[in-house]
């Protein structure tokens, strides 16, 4: 697991308690915990919370990118997509498939 800075980088000093939750509780010891749930099935469900909000923004982009490191091959993001459209909504799914395309663009 890589250690997250991002929250640290971003709002460290105009907001450091949520830059430490973020960092060190969520992607630290909530997304550390591989024994109880998959990085890859992590991924998904990260993923599915997002679109189905409506969170079509670069936090989408980089669970997107996770989850392609985490072992999510494009055959499965495609049918993921798919099946959370009718679940999510079609237009949100449509963005996610955009942002999706550019991540798996090397493939």
């Amino acid at each position: 697991m890589v250690k997250q800075t991002a929250g640290r980088e971003a709002l460290g000093e105009f907001a450091p308690k949520f830059a430490e939750l973020n960092d060190d509780v969520l992607f630290g010891e909530v997304w550390s915990r591989e024994e109880k749930l998959s990085l890859k099935m992590r991924s998904v469900v990260t993923m599915t919370a997002l679109i189905s909000k409506g969170i079509v923004d670069n936090s989408l982009m980089y669970h997107l990118q996770t989850a392609r490191k985490n072992g999510v091959s494009r055959t499965e993001m495609a049918e993921i997509l798919t099946h959370l459209a009718f679940y999510a909504g079609w237009p949100n799914a449509w963005a996610a498939f955009r942002m999706a395309k550019e991540v798996y663009a090397e493939d």
